[in-house]
């Protein structure tokens, strides 16, 4: 059976929550230490995370949880067309030419002009492509897997594949699915030995809660959302030598608008907000991601002391030592502590095979959904949930 179509699994005019995974080509070691040669690649890892951050700032798409291994990476991402809805055609516009600026632009090195935004946005055909491509999870994965590759390539001085092909795509269809898919990502270096505790995993979203809780803050990687007005443009292309124009691009991309962030600030809120109506989309004000809205009923406190309960089983905790705490938390979503172990450490098992996780019952649905009568996993899934009650 090969993999469904993408308008199977998600639509840019619907909200959804999507797992994606992007592996480099022949899985090989292209963001950690080649074993082959030894050359110590894990700087790209660094790479990624500033472009998706970048990304996070124009797209209307929520970064929920990311962890960057050696060889590939794992994004749970939720697109909202409800936000993108409510930006005018020349925030649109702007948004565009930050990510796409066009050859023209390009080889001029200058930035976007507010004519080019106002001749992009009284183009009313092209706007409602543009709209719905900025609420497109693969549109997202496009503008972040094809720069990273040319980057990767010039620096090895090579052409070929970065990525292995597109990237696997998963629907998240309920809470239950969504908080294992969540802990799995962010336990990912856990699993691989890379790091002993989710606090040390770096480059996890799990780690910048953790660093953002304890105040760290960084540069900004989020676009600028400011046209130039063509006058100005002409006078730095006039001006500037190339040279001097190429470095403050360069400038402009590790920190385009010039400010500090918490660690966390372009990932999602964790938590959602209960006195919010659910079709509020709580639209983010300050230019580092597309929304305010929460993906968990859990508090950043319940996540982490879960997440590291989670990690703990590892090594020695057993389901009858969980405390009362986190009885609680996990009743309250409708899991059982004592499959908890299980379905988060061998969740390739019950869904590595399947475009989608959830609940059985949430998994059937989805598949009536698409005109399917199953999805891979669903019988694993229920001998789990029925051997624990």
């Amino acid at each position: 059976m090969g993999r469904p179509t993408r308008s199977e699994q998600f639509d840019a005019s619907e909200i959804c929550i999507v797992h994606a995974i992007q592996r480099c080509v022949r899985r090989a070691f292209l963001a950690g230490v080649d074993d082959k040669t030894g050359r110590d690649y894990s700087f790209r890892r660094e790479w990624i995370r500033r472009r998706m951050e970048a990304l996070a700032s124009v797209f209307g798409i929520d970064v929920l949880t990311y962890a960057i291994m050696s060889n590939h990476i794992h994004l749970i991402l939720r697109n909202r067309p409800d936000v993108v809805s409510k930006w005018s055609d020349q925030e649109v516009a702007l948004r565009w030419l930050r990510v796409f600026p066009g050859r023209r632009m390009d080889e001029q090195l200058a930035e976007p002009t507010t004519t080019d935004v106002l001749a992009l946005a009284g183009n009313s055909e092209r706007m409602q492509v543009i709209r719905s491509r900025l609420s497109d999870i693969s549109w997202f994965m496009r503008a972040l897997c094809e720069p990273i590759a040319r980057l990767a390539n010039r620096h090895d001085e090579c052409t070929g594949r970065f990525w292995e092909g597109r990237f696997k795509a998963q629907r998240i269809a309920d809470e239950t699915g969504l908080l294992a898919c969540a802990m799995y990502v962010d336990l990912n270096p856990v699993r691989a030995a890379m790091a002993t505790l989710p606090a040390e995993a770096i480059h996890t979203s799990a780690y910048d809660r953790i660093q953002s809780e304890q105040g760290a803050e960084i540069d900004a990687a989020a676009f600028d959302l400011v046209a130039i007005t063509p006058e100005d443009a002409g006078k730095e292309i006039r001006n500037t030598p190339v040279r001097e124009l190429k470095r403050k691009r360069a400038q402009k991309r590790r920190n385009g608008t010039g400010r500090r962030i918490k660690r966390d600030a372009w990932l999602a809120p964790l938590s959602m907000n209960t006195t919010k109506l659910s079709h509020d989309p709580e639209l983010h004000a300050r230019g580092v991601r597309a929304s305010d809205k929460g993906f968990l009923n859990l508090t950043l406190k319940d996540y982490l002391m879960l997440l590291n309960w989670t990690a703990g089983l590892q090594i020695a905790l057993s389901a009858e030592e969980i405390t009362q705490k986190l009885r609680k938390v996990l009743s309250a979503l409708g899991i059982d502590p004592r499959m908890w172990r299980d379905l988060v450490w061998n969740y390739k098992k019950y869904f590595g095979q399947s475009c989608c996780a959830g609940r059985p019952e949430s998994m059937v649905a989805n598949a009536e959904r698409v005109g399917k009568r199953f999805h891979r996993g669903q019988r694993q899934l229920v001998e789990l949930l029925n051997s624990n009650n």
